[in-house]
Formats: C-alpha cells, structure tokens, sequence
C-alpha cells in the first residue's frame, strides 16, 4: 500500500477529468489522477463522437491538444433544423452558421467533430508529458474522509491520496458523488437513442442537421470524409432492437424514412443504443469535494452540450481553484467551492432543462405548437441579433466565460 500526497485528486481521467489534470499540473498544482483504465490493455471499441465548440476546443489549445488533433476533425460550420411530421409545412432553417459567433478569432468554426478515441488518446499522452501530474492506472476510488484541512481518498487496493481537495469526474454514476451524499433529479424519458457513423451520398459541407419528428429528433453530425454521425430518438427498445439488425436491414430502414431528409446512408462501422435520461446533482459540492461533468448531470444530448457543459465546469472549478491559490489561500474550502458552484449552477442546470423544454416542444405532432415551432426557427434565421445570441451560446463563445475558454489574446 502506498501514501500519495497532493493539492488535488482527481477520480475520473476522461475528457473532462484529464483536461481539468493538466490544466491545474500547468499551472504547477501537484495533481493526482485516479484512472479506472488499464494502460496496458487494448482500450474498448469506443464509437462515441463529440461535437465540441469554439469555447471548448479554446480550452484543448490552451492545453496543447488541439495541435495534436489538427487534421484529425470535421470543422463544423453551422447548424441546420427542420420541423417534420404534419399540420404544418416545414423546410430547412438555416439557424446560425460561423459568421454569427459573437466574438469570433481569426479561422474559428462553431466548433470540430471529434472522434472519442482521437481525443482521449491526446490526453493521454500529454498526461505521460506532464511534471506535476501523476496518474495511478488501473485503480479504482473507494472512499474518502474530509477534514477542515484535508481529504483522504482511499482506493480499493488500500492506496491513500492526501490531498487538499478531490474532485469527481468519474460518470453519470459517479462513486464520489454516491460517497459524497449526493443526490440527484431527473426523469427517464422512455426513449433510447440509436447511434451510428454513416457514409452520405451528398457533401454534408460542415452542416450539423436535425430533422425533428413527433417520436423525437433525428441527427446527422458530419464527420471527415462526407460520413455522418447520426442520432435517431426512439422509443425505448426500438433503438436497442435496430442496433442488433444487420446493417443492410438498418439501412433499408434509415433510407425509407429519412433519404429525403439527409441522402442515401450507409452504415458506416458498429451501431449502438443508449437509454435517454435526465439526472442532475442537487448541489456541485460537499466539504472539500467538487463534481464535474456527468458527474453533476447527464442531460438531453440534442444539442451536443454534455461534453461542453462538462468543459465548462472544469473552466469554472480551474479560475476558482488558482484565484484561491494565487491569494495564498486553501483551494479545498467552502469559499473556493462556493465560489464553483456559484459560477456554474444556475447557467448549467439552465442549459439541462432548456435541452429537455426543446424535446417536449418538438418531441410531438400538435397542431397547437406547430406554428409556434415555425415561427420560433424563423426567427433564429432572420433575425440577426437573435441569431449571435444563439451561436454564442451553442458555441460557449461569450465573453463571460472562464478564463480558459476565452480568446488566447484575452487571458
């Protein structure tokens, strides 16, 4: 059994646990990093895609990733809706695209498809470069025990981490979140959603689509090479039934329904299916403990905004952490979290539920909020102040966020 001893601990080397290591080890806080992975075994198949926008991949520059990921990404350049179903005639909004980004740097996009691999793959091997930073792999968080001055996280093999404060970027069913005393909100909306990368028959030019049905949105995010990721909302076990047919039945079925809307497809690698649910912590803290990301919730994926809400709170808890720090004073107490969660409750569960009012809006064939519907992404295409309101939103472009998700020239 060994003794560690740190600033900080965090459980969780994701995304957004290994962006939030290597920021804090840059800036010289001696960080260790639990990792649940084995790094000599062969990582898992992992066909997840995220579509991570211009405040987000600021954040990976700073950190030296985006280099690592040059030509390794689809640029997105705008986003696209479409109202299906009936009651009410629909056609392409064209809702905003990269001229509209509010504070837009010089060759900036609304943001890159990325595939899940390539980015962590990326961390990982700026984790391997990083003084400051230590990473102990495989091993698993057990508990912890919180003091005024510090935390103890023991791990299942017996290890002890002595830290001044831990940090859970471990999952939707995080164990610190479960020891912490945390609870959570949310529904299960009875849907799943079937996922797939897909080849186009047409050039898809940066476009993220959306074609809203009354079962719920169907998706295509473009990927390099005119391929697709897509997202098809179900009923609960009709997208786990159609993961499990043979893609030529697959795609019979997506070309019946959805060629009009997005071409020929053709499956294009695994498929898979996921359970649509909604699950908010009640608080982002306890005493010298701090959720980030799925950690805190798992929202509607609609919008792509898991991944970046999750960046947003690492950005959050980092500015919290170093103005303590640079103060002289502890990075673990109840000022520092406050200070956190004060930044980031309210404008992330907003964002939750906002994604969640969307789907309800839509998410239905009534001729009563048809013509609402209608008039609401006309709007989002005409009028322009509306429009950088909401690229600036979606891309986390907007001057009050944390330092490391502005311009490079602004912090």
């Amino acid at each position: 059994m060994k003794a560690h001893q740190s600033e900080v601990v965090i459980v969780g080397a994701g995304p957004a646990g290994a962006s939030l290591g290597l920021a804090l080890a840059r800036a010289g806080l001696e960080t260790v990093l639990v990792d649940s992975r084995d790094p000599a075994a062969t990582p898992p198949e992992d066909t997840r895609n995220f579509a991570v926008v211009t405040g987000s991949w600021r954040l990976l520059d700073r950190l030296g990733i985006a280099a690592v990921l040059e030509g390794k990404t689809q640029p997105l350049h705008g986003l696209e809706a479409e109202d299906g179903g009936t009651h009410w005639f629909g056609r392409p909004h064209v809702l905003f695209g990269d001229e509209d980004l509010p504070e837009r740097g010089e060759g900036e996009t609304l943001g890159h498809m990325i595939e899940a691999p390539k980015l962590q793959s990326a961390l990982d091997a700026a984790m391997k470069d990083q003084k400051s930073l230590t990473l102990i792999a495989p091993a698993r968080f057990q508990s912890y025990e919180a003091t005024p001055g510090s935390v103890t996280v023991t791990l299942e093999n017996g290890d002890s981490i002595r830290a001044r404060l831990l940090i859970g970027a471990d999952g939707v069913n995080s164990p610190v979140r479960k020891a912490a005393g945390i609870t959570t909100e949310g529904r299960d909306y009875g849907k799943s959603v079937f996922a797939a990368n897909v080849a186009l028959s047409r050039p898809h030019h940066g476009i993220a689509r959306q074609l809203f049905t009354p079962e719920g949105p169907f998706a295509t995010l473009p990927l390099q090479g005119d391929r697709a990721n897509l997202a098809w909302y179900m009923k609960r076990g009709a997208a786990e039934a159609l993961a499990k047919m043979s893609p030529e039945e697959v795609e019979a079925e997506l070309n019946y329904r959805f060629a009009d809307f997005a071409g020929d497809m053709k499956i294009d690698g695994p498929m898979g299916s996921y359970p649509l649910i909604l699950k908010i912590a009640e608080h982002m803290v306890e005493e010298r403990v701090a959720l980030v990301g799925d950690a805190v919730r798992r929202i509607n994926p609609l919008a792509g905004q898991g991944l970046n809400q999750g960046f947003r709170d690492l950005a959050a808890l980092y500015d919290a952490i170093m103005d303590a720090d640079r103060a002289g004073l502890d990075i673990g107490s109840a000022q520092t979290l406050s200070a956190y969660q004060g930044s980031r409750r309210l404008g992330a569960n907003t964002a939750a539920l906002a994604m969640d009012a969307i789907d309800r809006l839509f998410s239905n064939d009534s001729m009563l909020t048809k013509p609402v519907r209608g008039i609401g992404m006309l709007a989002a295409e005409r009028v322009s102040p509306l429009r950088k309101r909401l690229a600036g939103i979606a891309s986390a472009s907007s001057p009050d966020l944390p330092s490391l998700m502005q311009p490079l020239d602004a912090a």
